[in-house]
């Protein structure tokens, strides 16, 4: 069989709910690398918040950071990293225009570096995750370089609101995304960037073809590229959204092995180690 090029969203499909790797998907990965096909990761995560799962998985191939704005090679410093910024103008002008809205917070990221717009104790815990240079007020005063991605915590009956202005002010600057349950974000990145344009860097590297991409997504971020993949697949706790889009849909949720399920099957995987 011919190499396929796997890649894998982490939280609600790679991950379980407990945030953690199954050692039977570990295997059937592992399975699939002996067997000559290539495995990466592909998430909205910051790279600091998803190198361990990188590095348990014993990767060796570039990953996908912040939906599709930064793609690098952890193993290898020669691969030609992408990164693509908001424009500060945009930020500030979204900043500006937040005011308006009641919201909890907003987060602005270059690379490994935080900026609050507010003192949160509680999200100080989680972006402070691999330690970070945080720093705390005003955005539009303290940030002066361009961020790779903007979040944006608002209450639920906001966030809609919020994602019709950016749509209808800043559509040909930026995209936007919403995060699952629990937590109410938008998040913001440069326009024209999502996991599929990240993906497809990967994949011309590699050699690999669009018809021999499977890849396993849950949620709206991933929307692009289980649509890019030759084979995509929605996990069975995946959004409706995304699963009417997929070529395929597990029947094992990201909690019961749902990608090794199909990778099993669709790779011929038969052995376990």
């Amino acid at each position: 069989m011919k190499p396929h090029l796997i890649v894998l969203d982490l939280d609600g499909t790679l991950l379980t709910d407990e945030k953690v790797i199954s050692e039977e998907t570990a295997h059937t990965l592992k399975r699939a690398e002996e067997q000559g096909h290539q495995v990466m990761i592909a998430t909205g995560r910051p790279y600091r918040a998803s190198a361990m799962y990188y590095r348990e998985l014993g990767l060796k191939t570039p990953i996908v950071n912040f939906n599709g704005a930064f793609v690098h090679n952890p193993t290898d410093r020669s691969w030609k990293t992408v990164h693509e910024t908001i424009s500060l103008p945009v930020v500030n002008d979204v900043v500006e225009a937040m005011q308006d809205f009641r919201l909890h917070n907003i987060i602005a990221e270059v690379m490994d570096d935080v900026y609050l717009q507010y003192h949160d104790e509680k999200l100080l815990d989680i972006v402070g995750f691999g330690n970070p240079v945080i720093r705390q007020g005003d955005i539009r005063e303290s940030l002066q370089v361009e961020p790779t991605s903007l979040l944006i915590q608002a209450d639920p009956q906001n966030v809609e609101p919020i994602r019709r202005h950016l749509a209808e002010v800043h559509a040909e600057a930026i995209d936007h995304r919403r995060w699952g349950a629990p937590w109410d974000v938008i998040e913001i990145v440069r326009h024209g960037l999502n996991k599929a344009v990240g993906i497809s860097h990967v994949a011309k590297w590699l050699g690999i073809p669009r018809e021999r991409i499977i890849a396993f997504g849950d949620e709206d971020n991933d929307l692009e590229m289980i649509d890019y993949a030759g084979v995509g697949v929605a996990m069975a706790n995946g959004i409706d959204r995304l699963k009417s889009i997929a070529d395929e849909v597990t029947t094992l949720t990201n909690n019961e092995d749902g990608i090794a399920e199909v990778l099993k099957e669709r790779l011929l995987l038969t052995k376990k180690i």
